[in-house]
């Protein structure tokens, strides 16, 4: 930004992990003192978001008020759209957009998500703070909140996240609406009949949902039909304002290898159409499940382990989640090596460079089942490891620069290139790092 950045002083000390109690103090008296020195409140980051916006979001109080007192507008809408749109209306490579809205405003936020025209109360109601959202409110923000397809219309009291591997046996049904009278544990309540009494238009997770007892799915038939909970006291809970979501990994398998045949199709028609630049695959891998498919193979897969289709016909909508592409796992491999790469400057004054090869080297690593884990794993393991050990190995001189490269010496018919670490000098000569391996696999 041309001036300091209020904004980037409050997502910095949010992150800093000072002890309880400093971290916002010291925020307030920051942004206190560019205050006086004359910067505007209002002052927009360069992809479209403002102070107060960051500020509610990441639940910083004082500094709401601090913000509200200096002039701060709390109408602004956000001009950041998503990641590829603001990518491509700023001229910026869309990984460097997702890096700065994440290390600058939120990770917690999905990139595909569009967030143009959303104020400082959406965010705070984002981020579930009741405290941000009274405040904002009381400053009259109630009347000029403009409506948001990606904002939640409910009021801001909970989320209630279930471990349903945690009911899978028949008594433990007990646990999950109490007791009835006479049994141990009565007076408790149940685990989710509790929490519903206190927040009954809460979001709630019915998570891994496929491996609970059938006795609490038929509990949950009346949940999502009449929008009503009895407990084990006898006690009805009305909760016809609560948003209800199951996950899943019914079908999961047959569901990826469909995408992937989807995924093969539209990236032969991305070749044809000799596609220039990363959006352009991207909107060609950016496949669809047929309703066909659905209908004539994931249904039956449920029906035949829920064996109920009066609970299936209860469920608004699924959500397929399909393996990533390869645009998508070249974004995810970028982002891991930034992550990297900013903590050894950070930490060690090294910055570590790299090129396309590197990239898609590492993305062969991506495991069907375990989705980005693997990514992650994969960079660790061939490229952190590798800078720990230099690092360990005393190789790595203050204030260098390393550059990441695919070294192929001969091994590319066995399909096994490896990763080398160069020490690049002020005359541009480069010096291959000798690593030794550990000692054990214990190191």
């Amino acid at each position: 930004d041309p001036q300091p950045g209020v904004g980037a002083v409050v997502e910095t000390n949010q992150r800093r992990g000072t002890r309880p109690g400093t971290g916002a103090w010291k925020t307030q008296n920051e942004v206190c003192l560019l205050l006086k020195e004359g910067v505007d409140p209002n002052h927009r980051h360069r992809l479209g978001w403002t102070a107060l916006m960051v500020a509610a979001m990441n639940r910083q109080h004082s500094v709401v008020k601090v913000l509200l007192e200096a002039g701060a507008n709390p109408n602004a809408g956000d001009e950041f759209n998503n990641v590829y749109d603001t990518s491509r209306e700023k001229g910026i490579h869309s990984l460097e957009v997702l890096v700065s809205r994440e290390d600058e405003f939120s990770s917690r936020l999905s990139s595909r998500a569009g967030f143009r025209g959303c104020t400082a109360l959406h965010y705070a109601t984002l981020a579930d703070d009741a405290l941000a959202v009274r405040m904002l409110l009381e400053a009259g923000r109630s009347k000029a909140l403009p409506y948001h397809h990606h904002t939640v219309i409910f009021s801001c009291s909970g989320f209630i996240r279930m471990d349903m591997s945690e009911f899978q046996e028949k008594h433990e049904v007990a646990k999950f609406i109490g007791s009835p009278p006479g049994y141990v544990g009565h007076e408790e309540g149940g685990q989710l009949t509790k929490l519903l009494r206190a927040c009954p238009n809460a979001v709630v997770l019915f998570d891994e949902v496929d491996k609970a007892h059938p006795d609490v799915l038929t509990i949950m038939l009346q949940l999502f039909d009449e929008g009503r909970l009895t407990d084990g006291k006898g006690k009805t809970i009305e909760c016809k304002d609560a948003i209800f979501i199951m996950t899943s990994n019914v079908a999961s398998e047959e569901i990826a290898q469909h995408a992937l045949q989807l995924r093969q199709e539209a990236e032969e028609v991305s070749r044809r159409k000799l596609a220039d630049s990363l959006e352009d695959v991207q909107k060609g891998d950016d496949v669809k499940i047929s309703r066909q498919f659905k209908e004539s193979v994931i249904q039956p897969i449920l029906k035949a382990h829920f064996r109920r289709d009066e609970f299936l016909g209860r469920i608004n909508e699924i959500v397929y989640f399909l393996p990533f592409c390869h645009s998508e796992m070249l974004q995810l491999v970028g982002k891991e090596l930034s992550f990297w790469a900013k903590k050894a400057k950070q930490r060690h004054d090294i910055t570590l460079q790299w090129d396309q090869p590197v990239l898609d080297l590492l993305a062969g690593g991506y495991n069907l089942h375990y989705g980005a884990r693997s990514i992650k794993h994969e960079v660790e393991r061939r490229v952190v490891n590798q800078l720990a050990a230099a690092y360990e190995q005393e190789l790595l001189p203050k204030g260098c620069t390393l550059r990441l490269s695919v070294h192929s010496d001969g091994q590319e018919e066995r399909g096994t290139p490896s990763l080398r670490l160069e020490v690049l000098g002020e005359d541009h000569s480069s010096k291959m790092l000798d690593i030794r391996p550990p000692l054990s696999p214990e190191h």
